[in-house]
């Protein structure tokens, strides 16, 4: 009785314990995943103003995209690379008449590059804390109108992004997260619609801010 009573105890420790050392090993390798969340973005600390209304506003809507990566698993630290390609539906509104501006006129959040690099930090067999790092290329569709003729045009900008979140993973092969990105944008170029030449590079000042839940899976 004693002996069934042991092997049953040991038994159960090791079915709970399988499934945390199975997440710390596969802690690494390759991975992708989806993200959405909320997406704001307005006038950096050098343009924003309480005199200028349209430079006082911002444009909020839903980020959402697709990630990929590759973590490096050193036991409590993990280091990793990561891309993503995002969207958003945060564009510039007019309420009752009165037009909410951008600074930029008539403005929606287009496509979204990033890559970069993390570090994080196992605070258990299932959780990792993490800080990020790296370079985004964003696009800003701008919309104008003469009176007779619709223009378009893309800012295509560039700029660095911080951000930390939070890793659970769910089994040894899926997890789920949460983040908060800072991005800003500090360079800017008009590319025009058809055979028009796009104009030279110019400066901005644009901040970013997101908070993005996702889910993904190990490979």
């Amino acid at each position: 009785m004693k002996t069934s009573v042991a092997l049953l105890a040991a038994a159960s420790l090791a079915a709970i314990a399988t499934p945390a050392a199975a997440q710390d090993d596969t802690a690494g390798g390759f991975w992708v995943g989806a993200i959405g969340g909320f997406d704001s973005s307005g006038a950096g600390s050098t343009v924003d103003d309480d005199s200028t209304q349209d430079n006082d506003q911002s444009i909020e809507g839903f980020g959402y995209g697709v990630q990929a990566g590759y973590d490096v698993n050193l036991g409590r630290a993990v280091l990793g690379l990561e891309a993503e390609y995002s969207d958003s539906t945060a564009k510039t509104e007019f309420d009752d008449g009165d037009f909410e501006g951008f600074g930029f006129g008539s403005v929606a959040a287009g496509r979204d590059l990033y890559v970069g690099a993390r570090v994080g930090t196992m605070l258990s067999p299932n959780a990792m804390v993490y800080a990020k790092a790296g370079y985004t290329n964003a696009k800003y569709e701008v919309l104008a109108n003469d009176g007779t003729t619709d223009y378009t045009a893309d800012i295509d900008t560039d700029g660095y992004r911080l951000g930390a979140g939070l890793e659970y993973g769910l089994s040894s092969n899926a997890f789920v997260k949460v983040e908060y990105r800072y991005s800003n944008y500090s360079d800017a170029e008009l590319d025009f619609e058809g055979d028009a030449p796009d104009a030279g590079s110019f400066e901005i000042d644009t901040d970013r801010h997101q908070i993005m839940a996702g889910v993904g899976f190990r490979f």
